[in-house]
């Protein structure tokens, strides 16, 4: 038996009295536990609750969904030991108190029933052990048998048993631990860190999937490149993503070195976080240079090194992340696939100068993304001397005000060609062959270099010509 914290929580809403009462109905130890109690004391919002009951957590959820409205959700998860209340304002899970044992090649773990504290010991760290009693006598009493309040306070993140066992029994935690350190702010205790490097190898017994859920939750916090710099130097990343490892270090010849790339990508990403939280930008700023460790070479004659060709590069190796991160290969991927290949065209128009050639065929190329594309480009700006990046974004501001302009005055975003080869096949009476793909090309090319406008009709006499130069004969086209 251990004491209650004299910490009385106010939990002011109905369901918390509702399952107060149930719990001192049946006679059973019941608890709300982890992240909500742990939001609680950082005021953040949650509607997600996990209740702990000292006995059969199914049985204790049946009798509960039995008191609410017959439109609330209930669903019974055998496999987990667990049920799912839903209401308007509430998903509420439950579960019974247990202790855990693992099998050193998995991380599911043999469960048996086991007391409150058990139940405790088997979290993950000591703020997200933190739990509420709904039993009269001490009801909303606070039980923190390993200091998390104080952890809490501190800022800090550490395991309720020696971190060696926590994360030799479920490695993924120490992902979680640095997810919770990057979305929170806080640090992990430097024996908790210690243990992650030491166990990092233990990564491998985990899922594609559950890695990338805990990933992809450090990129959609403020500050990601915190916690990739933390996988870096726990030893997680060249396991868990070998390309972004690759990009760290610098290397110097003749007294020239060249940037090092994996913290230049880390302060792109947090630069872009300060404008959209739309993770596949975030992404796309993650990856704009994992190219260039295969690209890089040192070429006197062009003044050091270069890494010529890693826009393209880097490009055709998204889809082999993504694959492996098991993450979609949809419209997603292709996004991040486009921005990745042209997030280097605006800062070369605004160093080379620009045509309004250049210019359309940035518009076209881009499609959608344009304003996504800038703002990458943007955050790609990094350098110690301010008045470089000030020079340099007072160049790229004059790139997109051109950019604007052309196509205010060209209609060209979201572009499609105002002949198409359906429109070229039935002219001419032709079936697909490769004429046809001359044909619009040569329509494309017209458009973008300024020869003809963006229109219908100038791009039909324009067909008809290039037609008749391949030897081709049609009749009149219908416009409509």
């Amino acid at each position: 038996m251990f004491t209650f914290a004299a910490v009385k929580i106010e939990l002011k809403d109905p369901v918390f009295g509702q399952l107060a009462a149930l719990a001192d109905k049946l006679q059973i130890q019941t608890f709300v536990v982890g992240g909500y109690v742990r939001d609680l004391f950082l005021n953040r919002t949650s509607k997600d609750v996990d209740i702990v009951v000292v006995g059969d957590g199914i049985e204790f959820a049946k009798a509960f969904a039995a008191l609410l409205p017959e439109k609330t959700d209930f669903a019974v998860f055998k496999t987990y030991g667990t049920a799912m209340v839903k209401t308007t304002d509430w998903e509420i899970e439950f579960v019974g108190a247990r202790k855990e044992s693992y099998q050193r090649d998995s991380r599911k773990p043999d469960v048996e029933a086991g007391s409150i504290k058990e139940d405790q010991l088997r979290r993950d760290f000591t703020m997200n052990a933190l739990a509420i009693s709904l039993n009269a006598g001490n009801l909303f009493e606070l039980v923190d048998p390993f200091n998390g309040v104080e952890d809490l306070e501190k800022k800090v993140i550490k395991t309720p048993l020696d971190p060696g066992i926590t994360f030799d029994d479920d490695p993924l935690r120490m992902m979680r631990a640095i997810r919770f350190s990057t979305q929170l702010d806080f640090y992990i205790d430097p024996v908790t860190f210690n243990a992650i490097k030491l166990y990092a190898g233990r990564i491998k017994i985990v899922s594609a999937e559950r890695i990338t859920e805990e990933f992809h939750k450090i990129m959609a916090s403020k500050k990601p490149g915190k916690g990739l710099n933390q996988l870096f130097e726990a030893g997680l990343l060249q396991i868990i993503f070998p390309e972004l490892y690759a990009m760290q270090g610098v290397e110097v010849i003749n007294k020239q070195a060249h940037k090092d790339n994996f913290y230049h990508t880390l302060q792109v990403l947090d630069n872009i976080c300060l404008e959209t939280n739309n993770i596949w930008l975030r992404w796309a700023a993650l990856l704009h240079d994992i190219g260039k460790p295969s690209c890089k070479r040192f070429t006197p004659a062009e003044g050091g090194w270069t890494f010529h060709g890693h826009e393209d590069k880097g490009s055709r190796m998204v889809s082999n992340i993504f694959r492996r991160l098991k993450l979609p290969l949809n419209e997603k991927m292709k996004y991040v696939e486009k921005l990745v290949a042209l997030h280097h065209r605006p800062k070369a128009l605004a160093e080379q100068g620009v045509t309004d050639s250049a210019i359309r065929r940035l518009i076209v190329d881009t499609e959608a993304d344009l304003d996504d594309l800038f703002t990458l480009c943007r955050a790609d700006m990094t350098s110690r001397n301010q008045e470089k990046i000030k020079y340099y974004r007072s160049n790229l501001l004059k790139v997109q005000q051109l950019v604007n302009e052309v196509e205010e005055r060209d209609a060209l975003r979201n572009w499609q060609p105002p002949v198409t080869g359906e429109d070229i096949m039935m002219y001419f009476n032709i079936k697909p062959s490769k004429e046809v793909g001359i044909i619009k090309n040569e329509i494309r090319e017209a458009i973008l270099e300024g020869k003809i406008k963006n229109n219908f009709e100038e791009a039909k006499v324009l067909m008809i010509e290039i037609g008749q130069q391949l030897g081709l004969t049609g009749k009149l086209l219908d416009q409509n």
